[in-house]
């Protein structure tokens, strides 16, 4: 009879979760690199998190819950929450009741820190996909309704062709008007990095604020992030290349709502476009978004096309 053993990360594992992740979540493959980069460096990383079965000293599944240790603004450390950034069980171990297990497990961890809610998973900074991708995994969409998870909204992944791309001339006309009103569209300046940085943390995001300022010590470049002002005062911005350092990925991007309805984030948007084609890219796309927000309504009559859709969910633990 075999014989599963349940432990939580050892130093060591590493290669066994990276080699099994990429026979699971084939349409989501990562690299070592990217493995220590968004797991093992991330402040909030417990080992006692990182749920593991195996056999006969082989790795067979594995449950990664994470919960805050690091506030990403301010002192606000989500005590209430935790996330569940992947999951993946061996196909010759399925429905043997080991993601139940580890899933058992995971769930007491987060229990002895005083968690009382885990989402699948709407984790920042170090998400690898905002939830589960029905079409992608329905087993796994199916399993994790079957847990008790519960659909707390749906996101949505697009892609942009930038072959031929070009700015058409009523988006000129309006840059031309616009500009003639007391905007100003412009490249970032190092003058521009803390109201950019703020704005972005203290109007929308703190994960926004944050993927700027640690990507400008890494590979993302002044050059990517385009800022608006009207009469000076910073009215939004948008850039490319602030995730992992992947310079087609687009975003993030923000517009202050008092200035909606006035085209600044079209404008934003095709000028970040023509930057990422005049820099050779054939292609922008970007990860998690609102199909129905202002700005998925604006990606979609750009001519981005839906390529992902996630359901963010959760249950009561």
């Amino acid at each position: 009879m075999t014989t599963v053993h349940y432990h939580h990360y050892m130093p060591g594992d590493e290669a066994a979760i990276v080699k099994l992740w990429n026979r699971c979540l084939t349409k989501d493959p990562i690299t070592d690199l990217r493995f220590r980069n968004l797991v093992l460096l991330d402040a909030n990383f417990d080992p006692q998190g990182m749920r593991i079965a195996s056999v006969d000293g082989e790795l067979i599944g594995c449950f990664y819950a994470i919960r805050r240790l690091l506030p990403m603004h301010g002192t606000e450390l989500e005590r209430d929450r935790g996330w569940v950034p992947f999951f993946f069980v061996d196909p010759a171990y399925r429905r043997q009741g080991v993601a139940t297990r580890l899933l058992e497990d995971a769930t007491a961890f987060l229990r002895a820190n005083n968690r009382d809610k885990m989402f699948f998973s709407a984790y920042a900074p170090n998400y690898v996909v905002p939830g589960v991708d029905k079409q992608a995994y329905p087993e796994a969409a199916a399993w994790l309704d079957k847990q008790g998870f519960e659909r707390q909204y749906t996101s949505v992944a697009m892609d942009y062709s930038l072959v031929g791309f070009e700015i058409p001339d009523a988006v000129r006309q309006l840059t031309e008007q616009r500009i003639g009103e007391g905007y100003t569209f412009s490249q970032a300046t190092d003058r521009d990095l803390y109201e950019v940085i703020r704005f972005a943390t203290d109007a929308f995001n703190p994960d926004w604020g944050r993927a700027i300022r640690e990507g400008l010590t890494q590979r993302l470049q002044l050059s990517q992030i385009l800022v608006a002002r009207h009469k000076g005062t910073l009215v939004g911005f948008c850039l490319h290349g602030g995730y992992e350092g992947v310079r087609e990925r687009f975003g993030p991007f923000g517009v202050d709502p008092s200035q909606r309805g006035k085209g600044i984030g079209k404008i934003l948007l095709y000028e970040c476009l023509r930057l990422m084609r005049a820099q050779g890219m054939h292609g922008a796309w970007f990860l998690w978004t609102g199909e129905q927000s202002p700005a998925g309504q604006l990606y979609l009559k750009t001519g981005f096309t839906i390529t992902r859709s996630f359901d963010i969910v959760c249950k009561s633990i």
